[in-house]
């Protein structure tokens, strides 16, 4: 596995020589090796090459990997630019993106654009089992990600945090900067979407917060 090369070291690279991380690394290294693990080992810790820890600007907190075959990219809620057929939740994120802010629904769920701004794309658990959801949870990679929330929010200017669903909203009471903003909502999922992500408004609400403290808005817009 490729370790983080930039800000991020500093900042959660002593996680990688403790004991639970050593024990997640030897473990991931025989599941990679007997068993279809997503996404990518090159490709696990893609959220953090694409959103330096200083570019942070919004958390967009997700749960595991997609567990279907060429989905899992390394960034949450992402598909390569390859799937032609979006997962349910990434639909929904576009449905109410479109209501939100007017923009167009694309066909490509590659979000490296919302990366490439600022968005923290993260997972609380960064590998997974192909066809087995949360089969990795519990291995470690809790520990791991919660070192990384704990570095957003020490950061000293406004950053959002987009909590979609009760695992996400799990980490609340780690979210103490008063510099920043929490937005919670029911996952995107077909099964909860509509019990108050769509109407959320979080995309507007983001953008915001962020022209109030002096940062440009991200452009939410995905371009096929």
């Amino acid at each position: 596995m490729p370790k983080i090369t930039n800000d991020w070291l500093t900042a959660v690279g002593e996680e990688f020589e403790k004991d639970y991380y050593l024990k997640l690394r030897q473990f991931l290294i025989t599941e990679y090796n007997t068993k279809r693990i997503y996404p990518k080992a090159d490709d696990i810790f893609n959220a953090f090459h694409y959103t330096p820890l200083s570019k942070v600007r919004v958390l967009l907190l997700g749960q595991d990997p997609y567990h279907n075959e060429n989905q899992a990219c390394g960034l949450s809620f992402a598909v390569p630019e390859s799937q032609t057929q979006l997962p349910p939740s990434l639909q929904n994120i576009y449905k109410e993106l479109s209501d939100d802010l007017g923009c167009a629904i694309p066909k490509s769920g590659n979000l490296k654009k919302w990366a490439d701004q600022g968005v923290l794309l993260l997972n609380t658990v960064l590998t997974v089992r192909a066809h087995q959801a949360f089969s990795h949870r519990g291995m470690g990679w809790e520990t791991f990600t919660d070192a990384v929330i704990r570095a957003v929010n020490e950061i000293d200017r406004p950053v959002v945090y987009l909590l979609w669903g009760k695992p996400a909203q799990s980490k609340r009471p780690m979210l103490t900067n008063p510099k920043h903003l929490v937005l919670c909502a029911p996952h995107p999922s077909p099964l909860s979407a509509y019990r108050g992500f769509f109407g959320c408004r979080h995309f507007s609400k983001t953008n915001e917060f962020l022209t109030a403290g002096g940062l440009d808005p991200i452009d939410w817009q995905i371009e096929d």
